[in-house]
């Protein structure tokens, strides 16, 4: 009675239409089963792995057809004979942690994956596939809107998950790239909300500063900053002092620097996809809502909760109306959109700056602290540095070519 035999054949050379289906015809004929099979090309050379199991009486027959076809095909096949045994404690791996480590840049360089993936190796971590998001690099991109992503999945159990993660926070000082390590598990690519912070976020300004320069208090706003920066104040105590500062400021400011106001880059590539994609959006700010107004209208956000001033006969008094805005409160109204969406709280994103943040991006499936200061970056989980917001989306796995598809239609 003949045996299985499990081979693993390795197909290399200049990649071409029905290549793969000339291999398994032939492999169909002697009744293979194909236990694994992974393929990559890259600029139109082939790699193709396969591991089959056959019943050894056919194994010299299956070798020398293979040989023939590879000759008029042009390309290199190698056979490697696996031991059972092998096999077996290979499957057994199935039950080990996967991971998933991105790396984003504005261009990717040896440097980067050498020192990325010499943390992954010193981690006992295995990877098992590299994969570019972005797509393909020109030889002379903009430098300054450019973006590079490459992901590695890697499976195993860290030798120590914290000093990794710290390793690649200070490894990204170092390569000027940003790098996310994430359980691939069921949430990763089945997110449902996106709550963003708004000053310095999705805008590129703090809107409480433009007003106080507007209105002549610029410095005395800018000291009570850094006092509430000092922990000699708390939030809530610094928006008060700064919001009494305004007194008397005209409210048609207000609108002059709405119309100023520079949106960051790659924000609206990000939400216009992810709204797509079917994603509510929120910006939960300890900003004000006149600004977050504004930003809904072009942006097309679902749920805006910021700061009230107050107004009486066309000027600022001085005065907020309702609850502050501030860390914890941004938390609870983050928790509040996920349940009336219905939306556990492993399916939200939360992206921010400042410290006020961190509240809800350590409440969030995926937190993420965008070009924050060390200390925020430091205690969150995940940090974008190099890129734009529509980095985001790399993290969440989709490709530059899926996005391209929604941009077509």
């Amino acid at each position: 009675m003949s045996k299985r035999e499990v081979l693993l054949l390795t197909i290399t050379g200049q990649d071409k239409p029905g290549l793969t289906t000339s291999i398994t015809e032939i492999l169909s004929e002697y009744k293979a089963d194909i236990l694994d099979i992974g393929q990559a090309v890259i600029h139109n050379s082939l790699s193709l792995g396969m591991l089959v199991e056959i019943e050894d009486i056919h194994t010299s027959n299956i070798l020398k057809d293979l040989l023939y076809k590879s000759y008029d095909l042009d390309i290199s096949v190698k056979f490697n004979p696996v031991h059972s045994q092998d096999y077996r404690d290979w499957v057994k791996q199935q039950g080990k942690g996967r991971y998933i480590v991105s790396m984003l840049s504005r261009r990717i360089t040896a440097k980067q994956i050498a020192a990325v993936t010499n943390i992954i190796y010193k981690q006992g971590l295995n990877i098992d596939i590299i994969n570019r998001l972005t797509g393909r690099v020109p030889l002379d991109p903009e430098k300054n809107n450019s973006k590079a992503c490459v992901e590695f999945s890697v499976r195993g159990i860290p030798a120590d998950e914290e000093k990794m993660k710290s390793e690649f926070y200070n490894l990204t000082q170092d390569i000027e790239a940003d790098i996310a390590f994430q359980h691939d598990d069921i949430y990763r690519k089945n997110r449902r909300l996106v709550c963003f912070d708004m000053d310095s976020t999705l805008i590129q300004a703090e809107c409480i500063v433009e007003l106080a320069k507007r209105h002549g208090v610029g410095k005395e706003v800018h000291e009570v900053t850094e006092a509430a920066m000092r922990g000699e104040l708390d939030f809530k105590e610094s928006f008060t002092k700064r919001v009494a500062l305004l007194k008397g400021l005209d409210v048609s400011v207000m609108q002059e620097i709405a119309d100023e106001l520079v949106i960051t880059e790659g924000a609206e590539r990000l939400i216009g996809s992810l709204k797509a994609f079917g994603y509510k959006i929120a910006v939960l700010s300890g900003g004000f809502t006149f600004f977050a107004r504004e930003l809904q209208k072009k942006l097309g956000i679902d749920y805006i909760y910021a700061n009230d001033l107050e107004v009486a006969d066309g000027k600022l008094t001085g005065n907020y109306l309702g609850d502050v805005v501030d860390g914890e409160r941004k938390a609870q109204l983050m928790k509040l959109i996920a349940q009336m969406e219905h939306i556990q709280l492993e399916q939200v994103i939360a992206v921010g700056d400042g410290a006020n943040d961190l509240p809800m991006i350590n409440a969030a499936g995926l937190g993420i602290a965008f070009h924050a200061k060390p200390l925020v970056q430091q205690n969150a989980r995940h940090a974008i540095s190099t890129v734009g917001l529509d980095g985001i989306l790399y993290l969440l796995g989709y490709r530059d070519r899926h996005l391209a598809q929604r941009e077509r239609k």
